[in-house]
């Protein structure tokens, strides 16, 4: 697989099921996700009609018609006075990891972002995730918190990084 093969593309509803398959595989076997339960069809349906109903992002990234990753970004946090903030999410399929593609699916996020005049992008990341931490630095971001002890998942407690880009 070259990157050149790639289509970088707005998600539609008919990538759901691929999206969910991703995202459920990062919830049930990574730290990704500080979730234990996989989601259904109808939360994630759920999820992108609310991105798109507030114009957020969700892009696919699309290779010889397979849905090999996703990204979009939602609200930092609920209040109205971070609403020029928001909260990056990018993930890749299991057997496409490491190729390149969460770097094709960051720009677009970050481009998107600028173009509606939002301010700042967070990434929320597991601490031992170093991979995930590395990608972001290379757009710029960095590291402005370091929460211990914060999740707990497969028998262990879990530490969470914040890394901040200003847009």
């Amino acid at each position: 697989m070259s990157l050149s093969e790639i289509t970088i593309r707005h998600a539609k509803e008919q990538d759901i099921p691929a999206i969910l398959d991703i995202y459920n595989h990062a919830i049930l076997n990574t730290t990704a996700v500080y979730s234990e339960q996989p989601h259904t069809y109808e939360m994630r349906l759920a999820w992108y009609n609310e991105r798109i109903s507030i114009d957020f992002p969700v892009f696919v990234a699309e290779y010889e018609k397979e849905i090999v990753g996703f990204s979009s970004y939602g609200h930092f946090r609920a209040w109205p006075c971070y609403r020029y903030t928001v909260e990056n999410s990018v993930y890749v399929h299991v057997d496409h990891r490491g190729k390149g593609i969460s770097k094709l699916l960051i720009q677009p996020l970050l481009d998107y972002a600028r173009g509606k005049g939002l301010h700042a992008m967070i990434a929320g990341i597991d601490a031992d995730n170093q991979i995930s931490c590395n990608l972001h630095s290379s757009f710029g971001f960095v590291e402005v918190a370091h929460f211990k002890e914060v999740g707990y998942k497969f028998d262990r407690w879990l530490d969470l990084k914040f890394m901040e880009l200003i847009l």
